[in-house]
């Protein structure tokens, strides 16, 4: 298992797949399967049974696990995807864009 550079609530753009080009927020990352959940990305069609709350049924959308090397970390000082460098300052992990050094954590 890999260290992970992507976090839940960080803003990424999928890279590969049918989403590409398309960015969203991190609700949950599965570092065992290194996969992660982004909001409104890769839907995936869900039969729903009927219910007092949901008396029709039918289908839902819900999001589908990607692949975290389908992904990158999204820079909103350099408007795209960008790699990330981690340094140490004060005895915690900070990572930092490549091109303008921009912090991802405060």
């Amino acid at each position: 298992m890999s260290n992970l550079k992507i976090k839940k609530g960080d803003t990424v753009i999928v890279i590969a797949g049918t989403s590409k080009g398309q960015t969203g927020s991190v609700l949950k990352v599965m570092p065992e399967t290194e996969k992660v959940l982004v909001e409104g990305l890769n839907l995936a069609k869900k039969t729903v049974k009927r219910t007092q709350d949901n008396p029709q049924g039918g289908f839902m959308e819900i999001e589908a696990p990607i692949a975290i090397s389908n992904l990158m970390l999204y820079c909103s000082k350099c408007k795209k995807g960008v790699k990330v460098s981690v340094e140490r300052q004060t005895g915690s992990r900070v990572r930092k864009c490549k091109g303008c050094e921009h912090s991802f954590d405060s």
